[in-house]
């Protein structure tokens, strides 16, 4: 590991998340070897880990990123699920806020001027979202419905040469839930993108022709 990748991943890893280092050193990685002018934007962003590997990549190629998340929490970050924290619920509404927690941690990375939140539900921003994006990051509900309406409301948006980056994409049901597996393959099974890269459960695609 170099040593800005080594500082990275000890920043990014100081941080609540579920990304592994391997992935998020690969989110950085892809976010500085573009092809194409634009901002990123990725779908989920929790506290803040994903979006510290994509944001020193924003701001290494004087670009954007737009992290867009209700930061109510997944399914499975709810009160009796596997992955509840309660450390990030607060205590005056008693439901799950990580926009606090996330505003933190960006401001500790020093990306406050390349890392913008965009708090709200992805399928009403998305609907009202009309920049062509160099990157999307497509990591938020795992479910069957906000997979799919991730990748048919912010595919679209993608410019001819940017990159699609899925995760969570497992092709044995057992290690994994089946919708991002399923987004994925709808893109490569498209004449619309071709897999350059796959890092554990990350997969990246790169945008060859227009459509979803």
């Amino acid at each position: 590991m170099e040593k800005h990748e080594k500082l990275l991943f000890e920043l990014a890893e100081s941080v609540k998340g579920f990304m592994p280092a391997d992935e998020g050193l690969a989110l950085n990685r892809h976010g500085t070897s573009l092809d194409v002018e634009g901002p990123f934007l990725e779908v989920g962003s929790y506290c803040g880990k994903s979006a510290i590997y994509l944001g020193f990549s924003a701001k290494e190629t004087g670009r954007l990123l737009f992290s867009v998340d209700h930061h109510r929490g997944s399914e499975e970050n709810q009160p009796g699920w596997e992955w509840h924290d309660p450390e990030i619920v607060d205590p005056e509404t008693g439901l799950i806020d990580t926009l606090p927690e996330f505003r933190r941690n960006i401001k500790k990375a020093g990306l406050e001027d390349n890392v913008v939140a965009v708090v709200g539900d992805s399928p009403v921003i998305a609907k009202n979202w009309s920049t062509p994006l160099a990157l999307l990051f497509i990591d938020g509900g795992h479910g069957a419905e906000p997979a799919h309406e991730d990748y048919e409301n912010w595919v679209p948006k993608l410019l001819i040469g940017g990159k699609l980056l899925i995760h969570d994409v497992f092709e044995n049901p057992e290690e994994g839930g089946r919708p991002p597996f399923e987004i994925f393959q709808r893109a490569v099974s498209s004449k619309f993108f071709e897999e350059i890269d796959a890092v554990g459960s990350l997969r990246v695609l790169k945008r060859v022709d227009s459509g979803i």
